[in-house]
């Protein structure tokens, strides 16, 4: 007798369940405070939590967070997938690409037409579309590789709490591609647990903040969690007050932007770096994402693009974009884009890369992931506009 299959959306009442199959797939165990706590987060945090059952019984689950993104400076809807899960014994069938799909369903549904996700191994990923889409940066210094100590004309101050933070960092992060626009509950709830430590303000003359650092000194190291600057004299300010904590460590280590030229400031340049990918992404919905999208500006332009994706059929289309002069865009769906002399064939994976800055397609065209004309390869090209990929979070 065939195995009946199932997918529901959680409750509480699956809480337990779920708690029991994450602990074991992640290996930890948690505090009966600590389950109340995670609780605390299941009834509160925007979200949808899916489960497949097994003749009743849960066997697989993936939450999806209800989460924005900024793509040049505009914020879009995000739907970040967390908590994959199976058992052991209902590994290897399927089951969370029959989830991965559903959930794709469903963030299409809700208007999320970005999805981001942590992969615990990035090929199995990429055969649902998602495909790598930022990179993070580890710097390794040494005490007396820290730059130069300077006079700055601000002030720095130690806070406590996150609200003299928060428009700091928006204004930062819409500088990037990927990163989260984040909400007060998330700075709350997920900042807090993975960023702990001091919070160190800079202000400048006028008072006005500048830019800050969340970090924490133990065991003779200094671990910057988030360094998070809007001009050079808030960055210059910040590295000096890192410098103050010279004569109590050994070392510190900074996560940072893929870009981020630390080195320039630095009297020697040679110190321990470390680039690896980080996060994937995907185009959840083609159509309406090219549709708020927002091209750099330049003269009005077709497109003609021909996706692939097998595991979002309603992104398995010819689309004709149409670009103005402002960069806003008008999108449609055309049967007859093979007919196209100069349409560009692209797979979902390498358009989401494309399209969230982190390939061009120079790139995607010398590893023969985009076909079509060199021409109309570059039109696109200056179309999209040029933001490094980032993200200071994890989910």
């Amino acid at each position: 007798m065939a195995a009946e299959e199932q997918i529901i959306r959680m409750t509480l009442d699956q809480f337990d369940e779920s708690m029991e199959l994450s602990q074991f797939a992640f290996q930890f165990k948690r505090t009966p405070a600590e389950l109340e706590n995670i609780k605390y987060d299941f009834i509160n945090e925007p979200s949808e939590r899916w489960a497949m059952l097994i003749n009743g019984q849960l066997a697989a689950q993936a939450v999806v967070l209800d989460l924005q993104t900024y793509i040049a400076g505009r914020p879009f809807r995000m739907g970040g997938v967390a908590g994959v899960a199976t058992w052991p014994e209902y590994r290897r069938q399927g089951l969370v690409g029959k989830l991965l799909v559903h959930s794709l369903q469903e963030m299409k549904a809700k208007g999320q037409t970005l999805s981001f996700l942590a992969p615990f191994a990035f090929g199995f990923y990429r055969k649902f579309g998602w495909a790598a889409y930022t990179d993070i940066k580890t710097y390794t210094l040494q005490a007396n590789q820290l730059p130069p100590r300077t006079s700055y004309p601000g002030k720095i101050e130690r806070v406590s709490g996150y609200e003299r933070v928060q428009t700091i960092y928006e204004a930062y992060a819409s500088q990037y591609n990927g990163t989260l626009q984040r909400t007060p509950l998330w700075w709350e709830r997920r900042i807090s647990k993975r960023k702990p430590g001091q919070i160190a303000l800079y202000r400048d003359e006028a008072g006005n903040g500048q830019g800050y650092i969340i970090y924490e000194v133990a065991k003779r190291e200094l671990n910057i969690h988030e360094f998070v600057f809007l001009n050079e004299e808030a960055r210059s300010a910040l590295w000096s007050f890192v410098g103050q904590h010279d004569s109590m460590i050994e070392r510190v280590i900074m996560r940072a932007p893929a870009d981020d030229i630390l080195t320039d400031l630095l009297p020697n340049p040679r110190i321990k770096q470390e680039v690896e990918p980080y996060f994937m992404g995907r185009v959840v919905d083609v159509e309406a994402f090219l549709k708020q999208y927002p091209f750099a500006a330049g003269g009005v332009d077709t497109i003609y693009l021909q996706v692939t994706d097998a595991h979002a059929p309603w992104n398995e289309a010819g689309f004709t974009l149409h670009i103005e002069e402002n960069g806003e865009a008008s999108v449609s769906r055309d049967s007859q884009i093979f007919k196209q002399e100069h349409a560009l064939e692209i797979e979902i994976g390498d358009l989401s890369a494309l399209m969230i800055g982190y390939r061009t397609t120079a790139q995607l065209s010398a590893l023969n992931r985009i076909q079509g004309s060199k021409e109309t390869m570059n039109r696109l090209h200056l179309r999209i506009p040029e933001r490094t990929t980032y993200l200071p979070d994890f989910f």
